[in-house]
């Protein structure tokens, strides 16, 4: 059987990362399944719904929480550990699986991944895996919802919140509001993000000005 793998929430200041992997027949895959990124939300919750509601599609699904991501060395490292400990949860010995690769070398990417995985796996990584194989589509579109879920799920904790990408002024601006309230960042935020040190710092900037 194969598997496709990918994950979402990568790169955002915000919340957790997601990894999925969809172990099924391409057969069993929903008509319009894409890279995530081409998909709107409401599409790609329609499709959500269906691929676990398919019999022949077994999931498995992995969360890197923000004190995860804050104490590991770097993301790609955590980037294979997610995307093994979502193949692991429907991988089977004999099994051949596709990679969205995550690190400049596939082959060292697809490497790292297979040997966090403890059964006998045949995996390979390619770039744009998510835009090519209909499995790792399936996988995206998976890891975006579950992402979308949890992002959701801080503005109703904390309010609106943006994306959660760095790039977003809506997540910026959240930073600097909550920052500026409580005097510390939110439970939420990657406190290792280079986005969180300037809030800090303006922060401690705007007091000094005070004085």
């Amino acid at each position: 059987m194969r598997i496709g793998v990918d994950e979402a929430g990568k790169g955002p200041v915000l919340g957790s990362m997601f990894a999925a992997a969809v172990r099924a027949p391409p057969t069993a895959i929903p008509d319009g399944v894409d890279d995530s990124k081409r998909l709107s939300p409401s599409r790609r919750e329609a499709l959500a719904v269906r691929l676990r509601a398919d019999e022949r599609v077994e999931i498995g699904l992995a969360e890197i929480p923000v004190a995860r991501i804050d104490g590991a060395e770097d993301m790609n490292t955590l980037t294979v550990a997610a995307q093994a400990e979502a193949v692991a949860a429907v991988a089977r010995d004999g099994d051949g699986g596709i990679l969205d690769a995550g690190d400049t070398s596939t082959e060292r990417f697809a490497r790292r991944v297979r040997e966090r995985v403890p059964v006998e796996v045949d995996l390979r990584a390619e770039h744009g895996a998510d835009e090519t194989y209909l499995l790792v589509s399936a996988a995206s579109v998976l890891a975006k919802v579950e992402r979308d879920a949890h992002v959701a799920g801080l503005a109703e904790t904390y309010g609106e919140v943006g994306s959660g990408y760095p790039s977003d002024p809506a997540t910026r601006a959240f930073l600097r509001t909550y920052v500026d309230a409580h005097g510390d960042l939110p439970d939420c935020a990657r406190r290792s993000w280079s986005t969180c040190d300037d809030v800090l710092a303006a922060a401690e900037q705007s007091a000094l000005d005070s004085f």
